[in-house]
């Protein structure tokens, strides 16, 4: 199973990533990194800061620099944010550094897993669920163009989303 130097996991905000990293990381004796959680530390403030003083554009060039050192270390899990997959270098990145599992969700989950956190600066609109399919609609090919391995966690708890990645980890057809 450890021929893998990393594991990436890609999927939109509310799909488990985060959770779901530092379990798995402690599972196979990696470190867990999480992208968002990195550029805070460096910037010292918090996303929606960055989005209000930098725009998107500006929280997209801190994260290609973060995605780019942190997926040039070795035994990593990294949770990524759920736009990382937007720029290309990112993609090429988690594509030839690692594997990348594709956490997926409907955008209702995402919507209860998310609905009363004021960090996520894409759902301060009138209507976050729509804002959710609209974003689902746009990046789930781009999560599916970059995904080894596809793992649903709908209605799901994080020992049962970990169990399954790590036996998909272990097979010889991921």
């Amino acid at each position: 199973m450890m021929r893998f130097k990393n594991i990436f996991l890609v999927g939109p905000m509310g799909a488990g990533k985060s959770t779901v990293g530092r379990q798995l990381a402690a599972a196979l004796s990696f470190e867990f990194k999480d992208s968002d959680q990195e550029i805070q530390r460096r910037t010292g403030v918090d996303i929606p800061t960055i989005f209000e003083y930098e725009g998107e554009e500006g929280f997209r060039q801190r994260e290609r620099q973060v995605i780019e050192e942190l997926s040039g270390q070795s035994g990593i899990v990294m949770a990524t944010g759920g736009g990382t997959v937007l720029r290309s270098d990112n993609r090429r990145d988690l594509t030839s550094r690692g594997v990348v599992v594709y956490l997926h969700c409907s955008p209702e989950q995402q919507y209860a897993r998310t609905a009363r956190d004021r960090n996520r600066p894409l759902l301060q609109t009138e209507e976050p669920l729509a804002r959710l399919r609209q974003l689902t609609e746009e990046r789930d090919p781009l999560y599916r163009q970059v995904a080894d391995i596809v793992v649903s966690t709908e209605r799901r708890g994080t020992p049962s989303v970990v169990k399954e990645i790590r036996r998909r980890l272990e097979s010889d057809t991921p």
